[in-house]
């Protein structure tokens, strides 16, 4: 069952610094080249055309250095440019998820050690949970170019390279197994699936995305999916239920490493599946926790193997 105390109204989380309307004058003044790509909407309102993924990854960058402070950000085109706002919202219900464990508090500094699975060229999570938190991060990949890439943005933005660590993934049947030393510890996990179980279907669901925003124009060339994506970062053989099995038989394996385990689950049709298989997998507590941006509803699951009294700061 869903933890009632996860029921949330539709905005971003009260700690979430993407609030309001975007400042786009201040952004733009911050990082000149999102000028090009600002457009009207519909409402009068300056926004960017979503459509182009050269835009998101532009104004993810002015994003990154207006709020976080993160001057040098870019990624290889192609790979997944995720909007940071919900990005945010998990990293920020996940602090609380932890604070439950702290007296209420969200623990904070480098002695909290988080571990994203599937960092990506983005290394988004690391970014706002380090500015935001101040806590350590390892960030897992079985691309090398996704971590080549995030290796950069670490070098390039001074004080990230103590914070944040970056280890390949090298066998990518497994997503635990080989990955972590056995004396290592974390606070929790975070991960981003892939949604789809074949790149037809990523397709696919993309050109549904842009006939519901009324984008689908046949006379235009559109992009895949307009915030980019390699591969294994979009699809992947049985698709996301399919990771997810594999995310909780193998998280038992090492469940005595890490307080929480997490997950985004992109289809909430796959929610039951998930949670039997954590049941099955000897996950003592599951939690889902819904977040929600305007009309857009997400969630992430969060298990533990760990009972209370080992879990507590």
């Amino acid at each position: 069952m869903r933890d009632p105390a996860a029921k949330r109204p539709n905005l971003l989380h009260p700690r979430n610094r993407h609030q309001g309307h975007y400042d786009f004058p201040a952004l733009i003044e911050g990082c000149p080249e999102l000028g090009r790509f600002v457009i009207t909407n519909p409402y009068g309102k300056p926004s960017i055309d979503f459509a182009s993924p050269e835009a998101v990854r532009v104004f993810n960058r002015a994003l990154l250095k207006a709020q976080y402070g993160i001057g040098q950000w870019d990624i290889p085109a192609g790979f997944l440019c995720p909007p940071i706002p919900g990005r945010a919202d998990y990293v920020h219900y996940l602090a609380d998820l932890l604070a439950e464990e702290n007296g209420g508090s969200v623990p904070r500094g480098p002695d909290v050690r988080m571990l994203d699975i599937g960092v990506g060229a983005n290394c988004i999570y690391p970014l706002i949970g380090h500015r935001d938190y101040g806590w350590r991060f390892l960030g897992s990949d079985i691309e090398p170019a996704a971590l080549a890439s995030a290796h950069a943005i670490v070098n390039d933005n001074p004080g990230l390279s103590d914070a944040i660590e970056l280890r390949q993934q090298h066998d990518p049947k497994h997503i635990f197994r080989g990955l972590l030393d056995a004396d290592e510890r974390f606070d929790a996990t975070l991960c981003n699936p892939p949604f789809h179980s074949s790149p037809e279907e990523a397709s696919s669901g993309s050109r549904r995305k842009w006939k519901n925003l009324g984008k689908l124009d046949p006379s235009r060339q559109l992009p895949k999916l307009n915030f980019g994506g390699q591969s294994n970062e979009l699809w992947c053989e049985g698709g996301e239920i399919a990771f997810l099995r594999k995310l909780a038989m193998e998280s038992a394996e090492v469940g005595q490493q890490v307080r929480w385990f997490s997950s985004l689950v992109s289809k909430a049709g796959n929610l039951d599946d998930f949670r039997r298989a954590l049941k099955k997998a000897g996950a003592i507590s599951i939690r889902t926790v819904d977040m929600a941006q305007g009309q857009k509803q997400s969630r992430f699951v969060a298990w533990t193997f760990l009972e209370p009294e080992h879990r507590r700061y």
